[in-house]
């Protein structure tokens, strides 16, 4: 295994006495050596196995040079967007342009094209014609079949055939990479690498392969919205590996798009692997002056403990990605690693978390996923816990007690995602105790999303009662341990099924609770995601019945007001989205109402200091009253 930095130039490559490199790794990101990063992960284990890895890290897309300067690769062009999607790190959801990268030296915004995996394929196929090109990553594991494009707005293509390479490994990938490289090792040519799990593949004769379902065309998926539904909700039912058929989509000239089943869950031994290679869990040190790469602040002496999410949330794309199975590390290897931070220079004494996608989710759901896979049609946690869910944070508390008895360690956080209902749904307090007792840094973040079940039922969410079930549990603790720490919850606005009175709603609760988030995340509709396919389509494609969707953006921006109704900047959309659900009744000067009425906009008040439209008649009030509660009123407002 290579010890330092992988080369990112032909000085290094000559330092290491490589005169030609096995796979060139093109990157959206900066070159960060660290298991957070996808592409860290997968030049390691490359690394690993023998092969020779060179990094080039974000090159200038307008500059066809930018590409070569390692020279043509042995076997081929690996390429990654980055740890985002390109499209989603440039632009808000709003779709303005964001002023900062996190994933760039220094911040600066810029150094990578929009649709990044794209374009860097497309540059290195006009330099090199035939060298063999795969891509992987979020981006392009998101995009492999045709899905709508928000950015663009209408279904693109797989991506596959809009970046011209040979073929698209989505998921992790670790697994899927080394059996690609072994084939071309061993003199397969790119285009017979038809059998990888895991893989996408394109291809003009279906004629031997067997057990597959085709999807509709690309061209009636452009077209028919109900179509599109129905491809897609196909599509979220085959991303289990133990369950999962061969998927083919059919292109205009005779094209097909092979979507091969994915790779099985790494086991513990191999998770145990990846986390163990040689990583230098920092950025390259070319980036220095620059300030460094400001995204490894948040992974620098956080511990990843498993991946997968069984909580089949619809707006979230890890069931497409990295699946519904939980993959697991072992205790031992997790601690060694804690002992490698825990000797950093600028490490502190504490651990910011030990987690995934999930941090409560350290095993399968049930008995039955580690041979037989997740349930097609059927959800773990929605809309009710399934009576076969087992419920046990042992293993997860056992590892914390761990983490907290290694030397130089003072404290150890979980901010990774708690799911606050399998937390309550275990009868065991321990765990809940200790969490509030030790791995609380004031704050809880939990995301609970919205309060109106009407909306959480589109969002795969369990009903509200669950999470105040949750709030009341974590309140006890609180008084019990003698401490004063806080709930932040995350929450959603616009996501399709919120209409104007959800949103009302759900400002109410908030009024209730005394609470206004500083910040708020309006619905984004991010390729592969049945929120996504209910955004684009107004279909839920579960029950293909039609649902309301807000996508006109005054409209999304009401509802995000609503949720910070008090940020006097939001006043007129607030009144606004009132006005529009009927509920004027909450602009007026009781303790129910969210604003009060501005001063010159003719409002008029009741005897009891009601608000009344103006375009009611008041016939039981005298000009001469009107007249007095209005001097009252300006007198208040002064």
């Amino acid at each position: 295994m290579t010890e330092g930095f992988l080369p990112i130039s032909k000085e290094d490559m000559k330092s290491r006495g490589i005169e030609q490199l096995d796979f060139v790794y093109v990157i959206g990101d900066a070159y960060v050596d660290h298991p957070s990063f996808g592409h860290a992960i997968i030049s390691r284990m490359l690394d690993s196995y023998g092969y020779s890895v060179g990094i080039i890290s974000q090159p200038d897309w307008k500059n066809e040079e930018s590409i070569s300067i390692l020279g043509e690769p042995k076997y081929g062009f690996l390429v990654m967007g980055g740890n985002m999607d390109s499209m989603v790190n440039h632009y808000s959801v709003s779709k303005k342009r964001r002023t900062t990268d996190a994933f760039t030296p220094g911040g600066e915004m810029g150094k990578r094209p929009d649709y990044a995996t794209v374009v860097y394929c497309n540059l290195i196929r006009k330099k090199y014609k035939n060298t063999p090109i795969i891509v992987g990553g979020i981006e392009a594991s998101l995009r492999r079949l045709a899905h709508y494009d928000y950015w663009a707005n209408k279904v693109k293509r797989s991506i596959l055939l809009d970046s011209g390479a040979d073929l698209v490994l989505y998921g992790m990938g670790e697994r899927s990479i080394i059996e690609v490289a072994d084939a071309l090792k061993s003199g397969i040519a790119i285009k017979d690498l038809t059998f990888i799990r895991g893989s996408v593949y394109k291809t003009k004769d279906i004629s031997n392969i067997y057990d597959t379902i085709t999807l509709a065309d690309y061209d009636t998926l452009k077209e028919d919205k109900k179509e599109f539904a129905k491809s897609f909700y196909t599509q979220y039912q085959n991303t289990d590996p133990f369950t999962a058929k061969t998927l083919i989509e059919p292109y205009p000239n005779g094209v097909f798009v092979v979507q091969n089943p994915p790779q099985e869950p790494l086991s513990v031994e191999e998770m145990d692997y990846t986390y163990s290679l040689p990583y230098m869990r920092t950025y390259h040190p070319s980036y220095e002056e620059k300030g460094g790469v400001p995204a490894i602040a948040e992974v620098k002496f956080s511990l990843i403990s498993n991946r997968g999410c069984f909580g089949g949330c619809n707006f979230c794309a890890l069931t497409f990605h990295q699946g519904r199975i939980i993959q697991t590390r072992s205790h031992e290897s997790i601690i060694e690693e804690a002992k490698k931070i825990v000797e950093d220079k600028d490490f502190k004494g504490y651990i910011h978390d030990v987690g995934g996608p999930t941090a409560n989710f350290r095993h399968t759901s049930c008995e039955k996923q580690s041979k037989h896979g997740v349930c097609m049609n059927k959800q773990c946690l929605f809309p009710e816990k399934c009576k076969n869910l087992f419920v046990d944070h042992s293993d997860y508390l056992s590892l914390l007690r761990k983490l907290r008895d290694i030397p130089k360690v003072k404290k150890v956080f979980v901010r990774s995602g708690i799911r606050f209902d399998y937390l309550i749904y275990d009868e065991d307090e321990t765990f809940f105790k200790e969490l509030v007792m030790h791995h609380i840094s004031g704050q809880l973040k939990v995301a609970p999303e919205h309060v109106s079940d009407n909306v959480l039922s589109k969002m795969g969410k369990p009903a509200n009662k669950v999470y105040e079930r949750f709030i009341k549990k974590y309140k006890k603790y609180n008084e019990e341990l003698g401490k004063n720490q806080f709930v932040v919850p995350y929450l959603m606005s616009s996501h399709p099924g919120s209409t104007m009175k959800d949103a009302v709603i759900l400002a109410e609760y908030l009024r209730d609770l005394g609470y206004m988030p500083e910040q708020v995340q309006d619905f984004y509709p991010t390729p592969s995601t049945i929120s996504t396919c209910m955004y684009y389509t107004g279909i839920d494609p579960r029950t293909m019945e039609k649902i309301y969707v807000p996508t006109n953006p005054h409209e999304k921006a009401m509802q995000r007001a609503l949720i910070q109704y008090r940020n006097p900047k939001n006043y007129d959309l607030v009144y606004e989205a009132l006005e529009k659900a009927g509920r004027l009744d909450l602009v007026g000067f009781d303790k129910k109402c969210l604003i009060k009425p501005k001063r010159g906009q003719g409002t008029q008040y009741n005897n009891n200091n009601k608000y009344i439209s103006k375009d009611h008649k008041q016939k039981d009030i005298k000009p001469k009253k009107k007249k007095a509660i209005r001097n009252v009123h300006k007198k208040k407002n002064k």
